[in-house]
């Protein structure tokens, strides 16, 4: 839900939050062709423009423009590696051949609890299971590295990652609104897709 007020515009998000302290589904397999990458450093710019690939155009890249541009991804790749909490376990891609499809990244934060950042799945590689696969992975991750609860934040037009974050058993726990300013939503592009990134 988005409200629009004379000098701003609100959308509507939701804090969700998953205890990690029971057993978790097992990660699938994934699809004939697709592997696992796990975090190194030298990956840092192809987290990026993964990321990169994964919202421009999405609704997301207007709630945080930083995410509508190489730059802005880079900066916030960056930001996430350099935080004390990062966690490597819990941070993964996943390759088709030699293209980098989906991306996830996880931090511990000072509370204990993990934060999922920015999973996503480029457009073209949508509809095979990687988002559920790339969750399953980070919370796995977090599970075996001490991690007792993780949260998530998402866009509240964002039906089909809320019914995969819901499957996999993360609940409400609160509701934002993130304020952008008008004139980042008026020269966003027009044609841009629900934030469905996973």
């Amino acid at each position: 839900m988005v409200f629009t007020d004379s000098s701003c515009t609100y959308f509507k998000r939701f804090r969700m939050e998953l205890n990690l302290q029971g057993p978790l589904p097992t990660t699938p397999a994934l699809p004939t062709g697709f592997t696992w990458v796990p975090w190194q450093d030298w990956l840092l710019e192809r987290h990026a423009e993964v990321k990169y690939q994964c919202f421009v155009e999405q609704i997301d890249a207007i709630v945080f423009p930083n995410l509508g541009c190489r730059d802005g991804c880079l900066r916030l790749m960056h930001e996430i590696v350099a935080k004390p909490g990062f966690k490597p376990e819990a941070t993964w891609m996943i390759a088709c051949g030699s293209d980098y499809c989906g991306t996830i990244q996880g931090v511990r934060e000072r509370s204990g609890k993990g934060a999922i950042q920015n999973v996503g799945v480029a457009p073209a590689f949508r509809g095979k299971g990687l988002g559920t696969a790339l969750l399953l992975k980070a919370l796995h991750g977090f599970q075996r590295s001490g991690v007792h609860g993780v949260h998530l934040e998402v866009t509240a037009q964002n039906d089909g990652a809320l019914r995969l974050y819901r499957r996999l058993g993360f609940r409400c726990r609160k509701t934002l609104y993130k304020m952008v300013d008008p004139l980042v939503v008026a020269a966003s592009c027009t044609s841009l897709e629900p934030s469905w990134t996973i």
